[in-house]
């Protein structure tokens, strides 16, 4: 399967280039996110290559239409989707099988003062994350809620 080509993302109007390449392994129950860079947005094309998570976006440009929504789509080994999520959004997925195994390009580097995440289960947002008891991390844990985080004022 062909899981990039320059061309055909520019003739979508998505970028053509990336910065860098991550991968991270997860269990049944884990909620990753959400998480963001404030100050040096990350575009993100994720893709599951083992396993079935739920991927989720959620709008946090302040002055969006579409703020503090969220979309979510099924990405599986099986299915073979991917998912765009454009700077400006925060990101997160919970896994749905077993394991999984998720790989992501970014189109910026990773900045560690830029990091923030969100609250996951921040009942202003509601995402239904499919996990009846998630396991997190401790910095998800503790993220705070839409209303009080630094988001994009753009």
């Amino acid at each position: 399967m062909e899981t990039f080509n320059a061309a055909a993302f520019r003739e979508c109007g998505l970028p053509d280039t990336f910065a860098q390449d991550n991968q991270s392994y997860s269990t049944r129950g884990v909620v990753r996110g959400l998480h963001y860079q404030l100050h040096e947005p990350q575009g993100k094309l994720v893709r599951c290559v083992r396993g079935t998570i739920l991927d989720v976006a959620v709008d946090i440009r302040r002055h969006s239409p579409s703020f503090g929504r969220w979309a979510g789509v099924e990405l599986s080994d099986d299915n073979r989707r991917m998912l765009w999520i454009p700077p400006g959004f925060a990101h997160g997925f919970s896994v749905l099988s077993d394991d999984a195994i998720v790989l992501y390009k970014c189109t910026t580097l990773w900045h560690q003062p830029s990091d923030r995440s969100l609250l996951w289960n921040d009942p202003a947002i509601g995402i239904d994350w499919q996990v009846a008891s998630p396991s997190l991390s401790p910095k998800d844990a503790s993220a705070p809620p839409l209303a009080e985080a630094e988001v994009f004022s753009s």
